[in-house]
């Protein structure tokens, strides 16, 4: 019987044979991602854009709405603040703002008032607030809804009248 001579290894033969083959291993790993997977394919970057997209007008279509409730809704409180203040004015003065005082009187003396003492020392607001599509609020001292006067939002189109958004939000409908 014919005998194989035996090959001895070491242990350090055995650590640099591993890290010999840990090196290569990395060297064709880092050589196959680089020539492999360089960037994003054109196919990948337009699935990416298109649901961006389709986010981006699923998130619009449930947002648009919301915001033009909350303009309404902040005219209205508005409305009613104007409200209160006018009905105060005329608690003080025993008479409501004429048309051509308008709602300047809450934020200032008119004038001519028959008492200029009994007006509230500050005014009745602090400033006069803008619509919330950036119009001044309009006063009416005979209102033509059947109340004592009439405070209103001319809406988003900024005209008298109008329908949907555009549409006129007055005290009468609070």
């Amino acid at each position: 019987m014919k005998r194989f001579p035996t090959v001895r290894r070491t242990a350090a033969h055995c650590f640099r044979e591993l890290r010999r083959r840990a090196r290569a291993a990395v060297r064709r790993a880092r050589r196959d991602s680089a020539a492999g997977r360089a960037g994003f394919t054109l196919v990948e970057l337009m699935v990416v854009i298109v649901i961006i997209g389709l986010l981006a007008t699923v998130v619009a279509i449930n947002v648009l709405p919301s915001q033009d409730k909350a303009m309404v809704g902040k005219a209205r409180a508005d409305i009613a603040v104007l409200e209160q203040a006018i009905e105060t004015y005329r608690l003080d003065n025993l008479t409501f703002p004429d048309d051509a005082q308008g709602l300047q009187a809450l934020v200032s003396p008119p004038a001519g008032l028959a008492r200029p003492e009994r007006y509230r020392q500050g005014g009745y607001v602090r400033r006069l607030p803008e619509d919330p599509w950036g119009n001044p609020y309009q006063y009416r001292r005979n209102s033509a809804h059947g109340g004592q006067f009439d405070v209103w939002s001319m809406g988003a189109d900024g005209r008298e009248g109008g329908e949907g958004d555009d549409a006129d939000l007055g005290n009468w409908q609070v």
